[in-house]
């Protein structure tokens, strides 16, 4: 696997912007308040699927073979991946299967059939589902697609990272959650590639921290669960292309318990008036949570996505002390 550059990242955006729009960059005053810095969110949850990965599946999709095409695609998602590869397979006419673990968010689900994909529910979490797909995709004959070890996915992701630098050249940090990785990746390709001076804070769940363990470790961590409701970080290993790329590249990665999750999603729809889901606000969270280092200074906080379902939003909501402080 060759590691995506700035290049690539300008390459895809004929491919991107075939299909969407730049999201918007925007400054919010009460969310500035709260944390007291001056505020910036990458509203990713605004693009078709309510999520960036959006990007990289067109960004892959859109230049398989025609063999690859003829065999289909396959893949493992909690939900917003999913949607990327169904949504980019439906444009270009490719059969799609996405394996998604038993339980997952209904609503991820829903939308992923509705975009055409053949649905397999399997195994108790991400981890699980992909091991199942990465075990039957040889003898199927699909094309598989790895969440995160795929140069294009990263290349594609990376688009939303190329916008935002270009409207705001001098931010001083970006906060960007960590799942399987592509986001980060492509916001320090970027970031790199042109030189700005933004330092990129990843940011992750500490029930399920094998990527924070493994970035600040001598090793790289597996661990036996995925404790989080915030699925778009729900992941219990790290992966060879993005690992790579944010072990010499990422500036730094915070963690987040289960009430600080929270406390981002609703602090999203007070101060921003958007829905974010728990990976989607993790960014928020993470900056509130670094109050003392980013005074002052100005910041994005990406919403990689809005994907809530209505339960987990009923519950985050009336939880005790739902406003922010």
């Amino acid at each position: 696997m060759q590691t995506p550059t700035l290049q690539d990242v300008r390459d895809a955006r004929p491919r991107v912007y075939g299909h969407l729009q730049a999201t918007p960059l925007l400054r919010h005053p009460l969310l500035g308040e709260w944390l007291g810095c001056e505020a910036w969110v990458k509203h990713e949850n605004h693009l078709p699927t309510g999520a960036f990965k959006i990007r990289g599946g067109l960004n892959l999709v859109s230049q398989l073979t025609a063999d690859e095409r003829r065999r289909g695609v396959a893949s493992a998602s909690t939900g917003n991946h999913g949607q990327s590869i169904a949504f980019a397979c439906r444009a270009c006419g490719v059969p799609c299967r996405i394996f998604v673990p038993v339980g997952s968010n209904p609503d991820k689900v829903a939308a992923i059939r509705a975009l055409g994909a053949a649905v397999v529910e399997h195994g108790r979490d991400f981890d699980e589902a992909r091991e199942r797909v990465e075990e039957m995709a040889p003898r199927e004959g699909w094309r598989y697609v790895h969440s995160a070890n795929e140069p294009h996915l990263i290349a594609g992701v990376g688009t939303y990272a190329l916008e935002m630098f270009a409207a705001l050249p001098d931010a001083d940090y970006v906060f960007v959650p960590i799942g399987g990785g592509s986001g980060a990746s492509g916001c320090c390709i970027v970031r790199s590639g042109l030189g700005a001076g933004a330092r990129v804070i990843g940011v992750q769940a500490a029930g399920a921290d094998a990527f924070a363990r493994s970035w600040r470790g001598p090793s790289r961590v597996v661990t036996g669960r995925a404790a989080t409701f915030a699925e778009g970080v729900a992941t219990r290993s790290t992966y060879d292309l993005t690992f790579g790329i944010l072990k010499t590249q990422l500036d730094d990665v915070v963690t987040l318990e289960e009430p600080e999750i929270e406390e981002g999603m609703r602090a999203a729809l007070r101060l921003t008036h958007n829905l974010a889901e728990g990976a989607g606000a993790a960014a928020l969270a993470a900056a509130r949570k670094c109050a003392a280092r980013v005074a002052g200074r100005k910041i994005v906080c990406v919403m990689s996505g809005g994907n809530v379902d209505a339960r987990t939003l009923r519950r985050v909501l009336s939880a005790e002390g739902a406003s922010p402080s």
